[in-house]
């Protein structure tokens, strides 16, 4: 079996699992009284079941055991393959996170501590930042700063999928796109095993929007966000931050950088504002485009047009072939959003 029928195999698998599981959780969350109430920042308007991450879990992990049991792991170094247990250990450790808010509303501060020790433990299993590529510099190794360096990566990406989860279809079509971007671009860079990881995130995101898509069924909750945002930053780390060239180490961080740019505007705009960066408001992208007067699904599309962007400008700077035509593509898609996001806000 060639190894891109790993990948296919590994992509269908989790969307059909996903698929098949939402409609009987969306069931158990409505029988359990497990939902969204509406609220002054929320968008919805009657209570939502928001156990969906369960399914986007369930769908990728089987997805990857299946995958494992066919031999699509075969053939890995010990420490690739100590690094694919990191991620889906450390995923299972911030879905149940995830969950646990879901169900019994943790604090914040709660919250935080169990998420830097399930990092913790991911960098120990090696999904690790040990140094970075700095042009005319070279190789910097990053010695004791590697853990704390790696765990702010890891944790800073969680919440921040997790903040962009405000509008139906939102964080798991960004999630979505990006691992789609991660999945080619690590298959480029001869990083089989982060690419297996992320064609079964990708199918399991992307599977979930038929469910999630505006207007929405179910929602993802926080376990769906943060098993999202871990695996997404821990396949940047083993496939492509693991590589000694300054490109390979910065496509993570462009590929994520929507989610990443809202993340620290939103905490800018509120330390400005003398407000702790976690305190919740409706200063977030979707937000401001709800507000200039676009409609829920043209301020989810925008985003993703945006996403996609990002993404082929990483194809691009990676030299993948046609990239530059991808990034061509994506930017004239970009300017026609604009454009008429520009032209719907002049109207309202």
């Amino acid at each position: 079996m060639t190894p891109q029928i790993y990948h296919l195999i590994a992509f269908l698998v989790a969307a059909v699992v996903v698929l098949w599981t939402t409609p009987d959780v969306k069931n158990i969350g409505i029988k359990s009284g497990r939902v969204d109430q509406p609220g002054d920042r929320k968008v919805h308007q009657r209570p939502m079941v928001r156990l969906g991450g369960v399914s986007i879990f369930v769908g990728t992990i089987t997805s990857l055991i299946l995958i494992w049991w066919l031999g699509g792991f075969g053939n890995l170094p010990a420490e690739k393959e100590w690094q694919v247990w990191g991620v889906t250990l450390g995923g299972l450790g911030f879905f149940l996170i995830g969950l646990a808010d879901d169900l019994l509303n943790l604090s914040p501060l709660t919250r935080l501590l169990m998420q830097v020790i399930v990092a913790s433990g991911a960098w120990k299993a090696g999904v690790s930042i040990d140094f970075i590529s700095i042009p005319t510099v070279g190789i910097v190794d990053l010695d004791w700063l590697s853990l704390p360096i790696t765990v702010i990566w890891l944790v800073g990406m969680v919440n921040a999928i997790n903040w962009i989860d405000g509008l139906d279809g939102l964080a798991a079509g960004v999630s979505g796109i990006a691992a789609v971007v991660m999945l080619v671009v690590s298959l480029f860079m001869r990083q089989p095993a982060a690419a297996l990881i992320a064609a079964a995130l990708a199918g399991a995101a992307l599977g979930f929007l038929r469910y999630n898509f505006n207007p929405a069924q179910i929602f993802m909750g926080d376990g769906g966000a943060y098993f999202m945002g871990f695996t997404l930053a821990a396949v940047g780390v083993i496939g492509l931050v693991k590589i000694p060239a300054f490109t390979a180490v910065l496509l993570p961080y462009l590929i994520l950088a929507v989610p990443i740019v809202d993340m620290s505007a939103v905490i800018l705009a509120r330390l400005r504002r003398g407000k702790s960066p976690w305190v919740a408001d409706k200063r977030h992208l979707h937000h401001r485009l709800l507000n200039a007067g676009l409609s829920h699904r043209l301020t989810v599309l925008f985003i993703y047009s945006l996403t996609l962007w990002v993404g082929s400008l990483a194809l691009a700077i990676a030299g993948i072939p046609s990239g530059i035509a991808y990034a061509w593509g994506a930017t004239t898609l970009l300017s026609y959003a604009i454009w008429r996001v520009w032209k719907l806000s002049r109207q309202s």
